[in-house]
């Protein structure tokens, strides 16, 4: 399996630290709002590559923290004459309750910022003990950026060019101005605790470097989050681990591309901007993840509604062959052709293999989804050859590879559809004057009947079969395997 390091600009063989086992850490979000669909689509394409490394048969510990003390979450709760606990509490659950809404699995380990300040205390007296950090006289505590003479590597920068941009914003506590905080000196009506250099609250950079080395040690396997984060935020993360425990912080770095919405970067001044519940509310999950996984996690996503009303639509169809493969193999009636049925066993394994080459080319959800529907073509193309003489078993193998292949993904299909209704039995009593109490054999009877009179050139009983059904919201479908009564 190959797996591009965005640290080195390369694919690269993926061999964990610990056979048989990975550790990996995406950052989360900052809690003081809804997500959008472009925080999404990082969280979503994580969730995969994680499922992903489960399904190779890994030991996977996923961490993922929650920032729930941060400059945004204190400017939305004075806004709002709320305390930054109570808004970092609301969006926390906001954020798990729209994850589990998109079928992301749960992480492992979710740290809170405000519940590790001591081990982001530790960090910091260790940074400054061995001469990477200092206090400054304000009360802050400040990252020595040339102290680490890796600096850049993670998101392929140049301390000098950087220079450009830090002249920008002097100040005057700082030894140099590329300097980032570690501690940030109290303020009144934000929240505060206790340290060696007085009341304050971390800084962001701080956060991650410690909870990766409390939960999982380093170096750890995969370290990965959205492209914007590689610099500054990555790169300050790799700087104070390195520093502090002298050894590789993550042996890949994995960064998701942007979002854009129409061709267009999202913004709220563009009026394009929208949030993973909103979206939620209009589609489906699995839906949203079969749009963004057509697209490589590393490129640019252009999200839209046609897009999103086309992938809803293409989970509709994948659902419906999945169904018409497993009704054919419970209803063929006729001897089954084993050419026919041999060479669809050979395509089901086929598309299983391709998928999977995919998946371990860099996490290629495009190409495995692109074999995924070559698949339902196929599928579709099996069923009308072989008619009322489908092979049971390769059916039912063919219509496990598609939900099976799906899920390993994250994308569940629509539930199958409900049962008959009972009321199908009063529409055979009355039409075709059926005695039972057997819903699939009232059913059978109502074909039976609806096939006689159109040979029979009786339209009044076939009219008057499809109006009582349509009340009752069914409609009679013919497929290359025979016919059936299903929902409209």
């Amino acid at each position: 399996m190959r797996i591009y390091n965005s640290a080195t600009h390369k694919k690269e063989e993926f061999a964990p630290i610990e056979e048989g086992k990975v550790r990996m850490y995406v950052c989360g979000p900052t809690v003081y709002d809804n997500i959008h669909i472009g925080n999404a689509r990082t969280f979503i394409s994580f969730d995969v590559i994680r499922r992903w490394l489960m399904a190779k048969g890994y030991e996977v510990t996923f961490a993922q923290n929650l920032t729930d003390v941060d400059d945004k979450i204190i400017k939305r709760a004075n806004e709002q004459g709320r305390t930054a606990a109570e808004v970092a509490s609301e969006f926390s659950d906001k954020f798990i309750g729209v994850m589990r809404a998109a079928n992301v699995l749960d992480p492992d380990i979710r740290p809170r910022a405000t519940k590790e300040i001591g081990p982001m205390i530790g960090m910091i007296k260790t940074l400054i003990e061995q001469g990477h950090a200092y206090a400054a006289d304000n009360g802050d505590v400040y990252f020595a950026v040339r102290s680490d003479p890796t600096y850049g590597e993670v998101s392929g920068r140049n301390i000098d060019d950087l220079m450009v941009g830090a002249r920008i914003e002097e100040n005057e506590d700082k030894r140099d101005p590329l300097d980032f905080a570690l501690w940030k000196a109290a303020k009144p009506g934000e929240p505060m605790w206790d340290s060696p250099w007085g009341k304050g609250r971390p800084g962001w950079h701080t956060e991650c470097a410690a909870m990766v080395h409390r939960y999982l040690g380093v170096p750890i396997d995969i370290h990965g989050g959205g492209s914007d984060l590689a610099f500054p935020h990555h790169e300050n993360e790799c700087a104070q681990a390195t520093c502090a425990w002298h050894q590789g912080f993550s042996n890949t770095w994995m960064h998701t591309g942007m979002l854009l919405v129409d061709g267009e970067k999202m913004s709220k001044s563009l009026g394009n901007f929208f949030t993973l519940a909103e979206v939620l509310e209009k589609h489906s999950g699995a839906a949203l993840r079969l749009l963004m996984l057509q697209t490589s996690y590393r490129s640019p996503l252009d999200f839209s509604w046609d897009r999103l009303d086309g992938a809803e639509s293409s989970l509709t169809r994948i659902a419906g062959t999945v169904q018409n493969l497993r009704w054919a193999a419970s209803h063929a009636t006729a001897q089954a052709d084993a050419a026919l049925a041999e060479d669809f066993a050979a395509k089901t394994a086929a598309v299983r293999a391709s998928f999977a080459e995919c998946m371990d080319d860099d996490f290629n959800t495009a190409g495995a989804l692109g074999a995924v529907f070559g698949f339902v073509t196929e599928c579709n193309q099996y069923l009308e050859a072989a008619g009322d003489a489908a092979a049971a078993s390769v059916a039912l193998a063919g219509a496990d590879a598609l939900a099976e292949l799906l899920s390993t993904l994250g994308i569940e299909l629509p539930e199958p559809e409900e049962e008959l209704p009972t009321g199908l039995l009063d529409v055979a009593r009355e039409l075709v004057d059926f005695e039972g109490d057997d819903v699939a054999e009232a059913a059978e009877k109502i074909l039976a009947a609806r096939s006689e009179a159109r040979a029979a050139k009786n339209w009044g009983l076939a009219d008057a079969i499809r109006d009582q059904l349509k009340d009752l919201g069914l409609v009679i479908e013919d497929t290359a395997a025979g016919t059936r009564i299903k929902s409209a």
